[in-house]
Protein backbone atom coordinates (compact mmCIF):
# COMPACT_ATOMS: atom_id res chain seq x y z
CA UNK A 1 0.00 0.00 0.00
CA UNK A 2 1.01 2.87 -0.86
CA UNK A 3 0.92 5.58 2.28
CA UNK A 4 -0.29 9.09 1.88
CA UNK A 5 1.52 11.60 3.49
CA UNK A 6 -0.06 13.92 6.13
CA UNK A 7 -0.61 17.63 4.48
CA UNK A 8 -0.29 21.00 6.89
CA UNK A 9 -2.78 23.41 5.25
CA UNK A 10 -1.67 26.13 7.44
CA UNK A 11 -0.19 26.74 11.22
CA UNK A 12 -3.29 25.59 12.97
CA UNK A 13 -4.79 22.69 10.35
CA UNK A 14 -3.01 19.75 9.45
CA UNK A 15 -4.49 16.81 6.75
CA UNK A 16 -4.31 13.56 8.74
CA UNK A 17 -4.28 10.53 6.22
CA UNK A 18 -4.05 7.38 8.70
CA UNK A 19 -3.99 4.04 6.96
CA UNK A 20 -7.46 2.83 7.98
CA UNK A 21 -8.59 -1.12 7.16
CA UNK A 22 -6.89 -2.58 4.09
CA UNK A 23 -6.11 0.19 0.98
CA UNK A 24 -8.51 2.44 2.82
CA UNK A 25 -7.17 5.73 4.74
CA UNK A 26 -9.30 7.77 7.55
CA UNK A 27 -9.07 11.53 7.12
CA UNK A 28 -9.25 13.70 9.51
CA UNK A 29 -8.09 17.45 10.33
CA UNK A 30 -5.93 18.11 13.26
CA UNK A 31 -7.14 21.53 14.50
CA UNK A 32 -6.27 23.89 17.27
CA UNK A 33 -7.97 24.09 20.19
CA UNK A 34 -10.72 26.73 21.34
CA UNK A 35 -11.87 28.60 24.16
CA UNK A 36 -15.52 30.01 24.45
CA UNK A 37 -17.14 32.82 26.91
CA UNK A 38 -20.99 33.24 27.76
CA UNK A 39 -20.99 36.15 29.38
CA UNK A 40 -24.02 37.74 30.79
CA UNK A 41 -23.95 41.60 31.43
CA UNK A 42 -27.30 41.55 33.73
CA UNK A 43 -29.65 38.88 34.75
CA UNK A 44 -30.76 37.24 31.47
CA UNK A 45 -28.98 39.53 29.11
CA UNK A 46 -26.18 37.60 27.39
CA UNK A 47 -23.09 39.16 25.25
CA UNK A 48 -22.85 37.57 21.72
CA UNK A 49 -21.35 38.79 18.51
CA UNK A 50 -22.38 38.64 15.07
CA UNK A 51 -19.69 38.39 12.09
CA UNK A 52 -20.04 36.75 8.58
CA UNK A 53 -18.62 33.17 8.65
CA UNK A 54 -17.65 31.80 5.39
CA UNK A 55 -17.76 28.63 5.46
CA UNK A 56 -21.70 28.66 5.69
CA UNK A 57 -21.69 32.21 3.54
CA UNK A 58 -23.64 34.07 6.02
CA UNK A 59 -23.29 36.33 9.26
CA UNK A 60 -23.57 34.31 12.70
CA UNK A 61 -24.39 34.91 16.10
CA UNK A 62 -22.45 32.96 18.50
CA UNK A 63 -20.40 33.25 21.87
CA UNK A 64 -16.85 35.28 21.80
CA UNK A 65 -13.94 32.20 21.21
CA UNK A 66 -11.09 31.93 19.36
CA UNK A 67 -7.98 29.75 19.14
CA UNK A 68 -5.58 28.76 21.92
CA UNK A 69 -2.18 30.06 21.13
CA UNK A 70 0.24 27.78 21.73
CA UNK A 71 1.75 28.16 25.33
CA UNK A 72 -1.42 29.58 26.42
CA UNK A 73 -4.07 27.76 28.48
CA UNK A 74 -7.52 27.51 27.56
CA UNK A 75 -8.90 30.41 30.80
CA UNK A 76 -6.38 32.64 29.30
CA UNK A 77 -7.30 32.41 25.90
CA UNK A 78 -10.90 32.47 26.91
CA UNK A 79 -10.22 35.66 28.56
CA UNK A 80 -8.32 37.40 25.49
CA UNK A 81 -10.73 36.27 22.69
CA UNK A 82 -13.45 37.93 24.67
CA UNK A 83 -11.44 41.01 25.26
CA UNK A 84 -10.23 41.44 21.68
CA UNK A 85 -13.55 40.49 20.07
CA UNK A 86 -16.32 42.65 22.42
CA UNK A 87 -13.86 45.26 24.43
CA UNK A 88 -15.65 44.05 27.23
CA UNK A 89 -12.39 42.62 29.77
CA UNK A 90 -13.92 39.97 32.23
CA UNK A 91 -13.24 40.94 36.23
CA UNK A 92 -13.45 37.47 38.11
CA UNK A 93 -12.00 33.92 36.27
CA UNK A 94 -14.75 32.90 34.91
CA UNK A 95 -16.22 29.48 35.58
CA UNK A 96 -15.70 26.62 33.15
CA UNK A 97 -18.45 24.73 32.44
CA UNK A 98 -16.84 21.56 30.09
CA UNK A 99 -14.73 21.02 27.44
CA UNK A 100 -16.06 19.21 24.30
CA UNK A 101 -15.18 17.63 21.21
CA UNK A 102 -16.83 19.64 18.21
CA UNK A 103 -16.80 16.68 15.46
CA UNK A 104 -14.58 14.03 17.14
CA UNK A 105 -14.89 12.21 13.52
CA UNK A 106 -13.24 14.70 11.28
CA UNK A 107 -11.79 17.33 14.14
CA UNK A 108 -9.19 17.21 16.95
CA UNK A 109 -10.59 20.55 18.15
CA UNK A 110 -11.59 20.53 21.54
CA UNK A 111 -13.61 23.62 23.34
CA UNK A 112 -13.58 24.60 26.60
CA UNK A 113 -16.04 26.56 27.61
CA UNK A 114 -16.67 29.09 30.13
CA UNK A 115 -19.22 31.57 31.62
CA UNK A 116 -18.70 34.84 33.21
CA UNK A 117 -21.33 37.68 34.49
CA UNK A 118 -18.56 40.03 35.94
CA UNK A 119 -17.56 41.89 32.84
CA UNK A 120 -17.30 45.78 32.16
CA UNK A 121 -16.72 47.91 28.69
CA UNK A 122 -13.06 48.96 28.06
CA UNK A 123 -13.11 49.63 24.56
CA UNK A 124 -14.88 49.02 21.02
CA UNK A 125 -15.01 45.73 19.30
CA UNK A 126 -12.98 44.15 16.61
CA UNK A 127 -13.28 45.04 13.42
CA UNK A 128 -15.81 43.27 11.33
CA UNK A 129 -17.65 41.72 14.50
CA UNK A 130 -20.64 43.12 15.79
CA UNK A 131 -21.50 43.43 19.47
CA UNK A 132 -25.50 42.56 20.30
CA UNK A 133 -26.83 42.60 24.31
CA UNK A 134 -29.58 39.93 24.13
CA UNK A 135 -32.36 37.95 25.90
CA UNK A 136 -32.14 34.24 26.34
CA UNK A 137 -35.29 34.56 24.71
CA UNK A 138 -33.98 36.24 21.39
CA UNK A 139 -31.11 33.41 21.86
CA UNK A 140 -33.24 30.75 22.13
CA UNK A 141 -35.15 32.64 18.86
CA UNK A 142 -32.00 32.82 16.51
CA UNK A 143 -31.04 29.20 17.07
CA UNK A 144 -34.91 28.27 16.39
CA UNK A 145 -34.35 30.40 12.98
CA UNK A 146 -30.58 28.81 12.28
CA UNK A 147 -29.19 31.99 12.74
CA UNK A 148 -27.37 30.87 15.99
CA UNK A 149 -26.28 28.21 14.89
CA UNK A 150 -22.34 26.92 16.33
CA UNK A 151 -23.55 23.56 18.14
CA UNK A 152 -20.67 23.99 20.91
CA UNK A 153 -22.13 27.70 21.80
CA UNK A 154 -25.27 26.24 21.72
CA UNK A 155 -24.57 23.71 24.36
CA UNK A 156 -22.58 26.34 26.11
CA UNK A 157 -26.29 28.66 26.58
CA UNK A 158 -27.80 25.86 27.22
CA UNK A 159 -26.18 24.51 30.07
CA UNK A 160 -25.77 28.25 31.71
CA UNK A 161 -30.01 28.46 31.07
CA UNK A 162 -30.61 25.35 31.79
CA UNK A 163 -32.99 25.72 28.89
CA UNK A 164 -34.77 22.29 27.31
CA UNK A 165 -34.46 22.03 23.64
CA UNK A 166 -37.60 21.97 21.51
Amino acid sequence: MNYLKNIKLTNNITLINKPFKKKEYYHFLKTSDLSLVVAEIKKNVFVVVSQKRIPVNKINYEFPSGIIDKGENSISAACREFYEETGYKILVRPKKLFTINCEPGRLTTKIYCYYSNKIIKKKGPEKGIKIHLLSKEKINKLILNEKFNNASHIASFFKVVKVPTK
